[in-house]
């Protein structure tokens, strides 16, 4: 900031032009994604290490999609893109859903975009629920919000497992 010579003082013209630099580039870093002031807990547990970003391309038939139409896919979980399935905390993310086996032994499937911003939720097993770690919305293992700032549920998907337990179906 500018200091005048003779007197040392700033005038307020000085103080609100250096102030309004001051919060304009304040401003830039936050958009820019530097600043990240968000999330409401600075001790937010990790989530599973179980989960997978892609739809891998084999052991998937079916749609996968909300863009392409209803969910509706079967998962062979012989494979080894979802074998995963069958152990408790793990969970895939494949197209628009994310998929996980509960701690109480069952698969569950919701949409992936958290319905704050959009961010791929992530399943926790520790807290047997699915995390935000954009914002730090929480939602439980129906898609109910538990902590915001999202207000609205995920949607929830039905799944149905064979009776030898190799396949799992999804459907809206």
């Amino acid at each position: 900031m500018k200091m005048n010579s003779v007197d040392k003082q700033m005038n307020r013209g000085e103080f609100l032009r250096d102030l309004g630099m001051s919060s304009a580039a304040l401003m830039a870093f936050y958009c820019m994604g530097t600043l990240t002031a968000c999330s409401s807990k600075s001790d937010d547990p990790s989530p599973s290490t179980g989960g997978t970003g892609t739809t891998p391309s084999s052991g998937i038939t079916g749609n996968a999609n909300t863009g392409s139409g209803a969910i509706n896919f079967k998962l062979d979980l012989t494979d080894s893109n979802f074998s995963k399935l069958k152990t408790a905390g793990q969970y895939v993310i494949v197209g628009s859903v994310i998929v996980a086996k509960i701690k109480n032994g069952s698969v569950v499937a919701l949409s992936k975009a958290c319905t704050h911003q959009g961010t791929d939720v992530q399943y926790r097993s520790g807290q047997d629920d699915m995390y935000c770690p954009n914002h730090g919305s929480e939602f439980s293992t129906t898609g109910a919000v538990e902590v915001g700032p999202a207000t609205s549920p995920l949607t929830q998907y039905k799944t149905a497992l064979s009776t030898d337990g190799s396949t799992l179906t999804v459907t809206a």
